[in-house]
């Protein structure tokens, strides 16, 4: 029986080793070479019997799918390297963690729920609008949010030409001249609270994500990990 080929950026994911379009983007850096040929297109598709280098090391097996609940601390990157030499998420996670990529991002001085996994193709299926997983968040603003912000936010707002669907927001409490509100987005567009909130006139001054989908942060402490059990990660993928 003939082994199925797949694309070598899905193996590549698939081996933990960074996610697809990282992998692409090795790919046409030089970095990967199939059967001594360096690669020029992450169009090439391989199977159990080529030979893979990435960065002249053999490419491991396909790792086992394992996924992590992380409370990521404001102040760091979601980025495995970042330009300007902050720290990263991968700089403060827990020694025992194998390699892992992450489910989307939180911006830097955003905190709260990240989800991590071995399996870079896990990830993108996991950050597919088509799942329709909200993304629920406190957070702290400086100003008043009044009941007219609220009516258009739940309406949707376009700006600057980018299209903001309509969020659920509620108002949790008015602590001086801070107001706490609970937002709940579908979209997850780059810095799309804080745009929002901008819009109107409002700084945000913290962002704390507490669930992504069916995963809650709960009593997570910062900077720590909770791994997800094996059968409910079977009933996702």
């Amino acid at each position: 029986m003939t082994e199925k080929k797949e694309r070598i950026a899905k193996v590549m994911a698939a081996a933990g080793l960074c996610s697809r379009r990282e992998a692409e983007r090795w790919i046409e850096s030089g970095r990967v070479i199939v059967n001594g040929d360096v690669l020029t297109t992450p169009a090439k598709t391989v199977d159990g019997n080529d030979r893979i280098l990435v960065d002249g090391k053999p490419l491991a097996g396909k790792q086992e799918r394992r996924l992590w609940c992380y409370h990521k601390p404001a102040g760091v990157m979601t980025t495995h390297r970042d330009p300007q030499g902050r720290p990263t998420v991968f700089d403060k996670l827990p020694p025992q963690l194998p390699r892992v990529v992450s489910v989307g991002r939180l911006d830097f001085n955003s905190e709260g729920l990240l989800l991590l996994t071995t399996d870079g193709g896990l990830a993108r299926e996991l950050e597919l609008p088509a799942r329709g997983w909200k993304r629920r968040y406190r957070v702290r603003v400086h100003g008043k949010v009044t009941p007219e912000i609220v009516g258009r936010l739940q309406k949707g707002v376009k700006i600057e030409g980018v299209s903001y669907a309509p969020c659920q927001i509620e108002i949790e409490r008015q602590q001086g001249t801070n107001t706490w509100v609970i937002m709940t987005l579908t979209e997850g567009k780059n810095r799309e609270i804080r745009r929002m909130m901008s819009f109107f006139g409002l700084e945000v001054t913290r962002l704390i994500r507490v669930s992504y989908g069916p995963f809650q942060l709960g009593n997570l402490a910062v900077g720590a990990v909770r791994e997800v059990p094996g059968r409910i990660l079977a009933g996702l993928v």
